[in-house]
């Protein structure tokens, strides 16, 4: 019912683009560019929703593709903390970072995760990688724990997980994920100036995750 519910919300929100553009026209004294930009940034606040709306808690178990960098922040203003999920900020940033890491050749499509939920063992394949771990789900299936053997230094990892309507989603801190990034990069034999890059995105926000959204 919960998905239902989320893909007709979704549809009323793209109907709603059609009418929105003369509207906006209008509203802008017809400069098209300006309502390019805005109908813009509508699509990225849209396209963020597509990813979050559907938040019931995941088993993972299967194969899940690598496609793109996902984001998550929070601005805090006075003593309100605001989280940026699913805004023009986060498209923005993941954007940015997909830029770096496909400078590395970590590229939506040549990364998988396949889970194994009988053994709790999972191997992470990129090119011509294939990193084995196991992994723990907890908190009501709303974490996730990824720990790697021997061969990236035993390196554990703790974040979020949520659902989408594509797949999953998989948040860590920052230093967690570009750790994982700057081995799997030296491994592939790239230089690791660009991931580095993508801590700065950082830079004026409290709380900020980056990790991965798969598809199923």
């Amino acid at each position: 019912m919960k998905k239902l519910l989320s893909v007709i919300a979704l549809s009323v929100a793209f109907a709603a683009t059609a009418p929105a553009q003369g509207l906006l026209g209008g509203l802008l004294g017809g400069n098209s560019q300006n309502s390019d930009a805005t109908l813009s940034t509508l699509g990225n606040i849209i396209s963020g929703l597509a990813g979050t709306v559907y938040s019931a808690p995941i088993s993972l178990n299967g194969t899940y593709t690598y496609n793109g960098v996902a984001c998550s922040a929070s601005s805090s203003e006075g003593n309100v903390l605001t989280n940026l999920a699913g805004t023009a900020v986060t498209a923005g940033m993941e954007s940015k970072a997909d830029e770096y890491l496909a400078k590395v050749g970590i590229k939506p499509g040549v990364m998988t995760f396949t889970f194994n939920a009988e053994d709790n063992s999972f191997v992470l394949n990129c090119g011509p990688l294939a990193l084995p771990g196991t992994f723990k789900v907890g908190d009501g299936e709303k974490t996730v724990t990824l720990t790697f053997g021997k061969t990236m230094k035993f390196l554990c990892m703790t974040g979020t997980l949520e659902s989408s309507l594509t797949g999953a989603k998989m948040l860590f801190t920052a230093d967690k994920l570009l750790s994982l990034m700057k081995s799997i990069s030296a491994k592939l034999g790239e230089k690791s100036s660009e991931i580095k890059a993508i801590a700065g995105l950082a830079d004026g926000y409290d709380q900020f995750r980056v990790g991965f959204k798969l598809v199923k």
